[in-house]
């Protein structure tokens, strides 16, 4: 009885020939080209989304380097396994004379001790290292290990990169039917065929993963009715079929990775931008990803008050209106709403005034402490505390001219007066900082009177 091996497995290039994208590193005179030609290895990380190549180009680099091949997984594997692999390293070096690749995917799920756990034989060249990663290399690694390794970023595979994965799938399963009929059909010449709009489905919904191509191509297969067209022999792949195994959302999104934060930054870059179509596609392109809907809600209510304030104060209530009709519809229906603020923010006017007064008011407190809040500004709801002169001297501006209390300091007696919030001169803040210019004016012309 034979074991099973998906299709993505049987597909694996023998020979770096064989190997489909990633030419920005693996083109004339590209990098990874340069070293393998000079011969010149060195550790490094594999820095990209899942099916995209990186266990197999580890394993064509050893290949062609004449290196034995020893390949962990952070997710199965601990500091034991990575001792064993050490010795094994160490053992073929002195009995064949052969260095050792060490590959390990999904390194950033090691802890830093283990992750140090390498860098003793990556030094002294027990191993060269190569690591696999979907996550960003500068967060979730140790800055020791990235110094003894190079990063290279490995990007999805383009439509045409994704069609020539797909033939060398169709002519191995072609092959497989030939190979099962050939004593029930001696006299027919298999061929399989894939529609062109079942490719087209395959291929968009493979979202550049390589491997879930793959997966889909031969899960698809399981729903092809053999030799029911007119002509002997062929069998087609429809776009029926391939729906069958393609359910929900098909694009990649990474909900605590790398495509997560990058698409979270590319939304709020567009709605700062005010570019509404961009902030659509963004959001769009999310939702249909899987994002939790919650959580692109409670953004674009940060991005109101971050990106607008009070240049036009209505982007905050149309944001938390978006979020509580998503609370009461869900989704689909409530995505609608979603789209509807992020396209309201994108073309409201811009105002970072609020948010960097914030920082500035942050900044002054972490450098200063707590200052005591003056007595005039206290309450004093007990007599004690009335006999202790909490509230004395404080003026209540409604009894004031334009209900405003000229000359009166509301900051600690410690603090000279700041001017942390700077309106800008878009939307509402015009008047905001018309009315500042004049409420200052006031002050001026108060102070100026109790001067002796």
């Amino acid at each position: 009885m034979s074991v099973y091996q998906p299709l993505s497995d049987r597909l694996r290039p023998k020979v770096l020939e064989g190997f489909v994208g990633q030419t920005h590193l693996l083109g004339p005179k590209r990098a990874l080209s340069r070293m393998l030609e000079t011969g010149s290895l060195h550790s490094m990380v594999f820095w990209g989304p899942p099916g995209v190549g990186k266990t197999t180009l580890a394993r064509l680099i050893a290949l062609q380097s004449d290196l034995q091949f020893i390949s962990l997984s952070a997710v199965l594997d601990g500091v034991k396994d990575v001792r064993l692999a050490v010795e094994k390293a160490k053992l073929h070096r002195a009995q064949f004379k052969q260095g050792t690749l060490l590959f390990v995917d999904e390194v950033h799920r090691f802890n830093k001790a283990q992750q140090d756990a390498f860098l003793p034989f990556v030094e002294d060249g027990t191993f060269v290292f190569i690591g696999a990663t979907t996550e960003n290399p500068s967060f979730e690694l140790n800055n020791a290990l990235l110094s003894r390794a190079r990063v290279y970023v490995l990007r999805t595979l383009d439509e045409e990169e994704l069609a020539l994965v797909l033939e060398s799938g169709r002519l191995l399963l072609e092959q497989d039917l030939r190979t099962t009929f050939i004593e029930t059909h001696p006299d027919i010449s298999i061929q399989l065929e894939i529609e062109e709009d079942a490719k087209e489905l395959l291929i968009s919904a493979a979202d550049g993963d390589a491997r879930r191509l793959l997966n889909s191509l031969e899960q698809a297969m399981d729903f092809v009715e053999l030799f029911e067209s007119d002509l002997p022999g062929l069998v087609k792949l429809s776009k029926g079929a391939c729906k069958e195994v393609i359910q929900g959302g098909i694009r990649r999104f990474d909900k605590g990775g790398e495509a997560f934060y990058d698409q979270i930054s590319a939304l709020h870059k567009s709605i700062r931008g005010s570019d509404a179509n961009a902030a659509l596609y963004w959001l769009v392109r999310m939702l249909d990803g899987g994002v939790d809907a919650r959580y692109l809600a409670r953004r674009l209510i940060r991005m109101a008050s971050e990106e607008i304030g009070n240049a036009d104060p209505k982007a905050l209530q149309i944001a938390v209106n978006a979020a509580e009709a998503y609370e009461r519809l869900g989704s689909p229906e409530g995505d609608l709403a979603l789209a509807h603020a992020a396209s309201y923010l994108a073309v409201a006017p811009k105002s970072n005034a609020v948010y960097m007064g914030y920082k500035a008011v942050l900044a002054e407190i972490k450098e200063h402490g707590s200052y005591e809040v003056p007595l005039h500004l206290r309450n004093a709801p007990t007599k004690l505390m009335a006999e202790l002169d909490y509230g004395k001297g404080y003026r209540y501006a409604h009894d004031e001219p334009e209900a405003f209390a000229a000359g009166e300091c509301y900051f600690p007696e410690e603090m000279a007066e700041k001017s942390y919030y700077q309106p800008v001169d878009r939307g509402l803040e015009i008047k905001i900082s018309a009315k500042m210019e004049h409420l200052k004016a006031l002050n001026t012309r108060a102070i100026y009177k109790r001067r002796p």
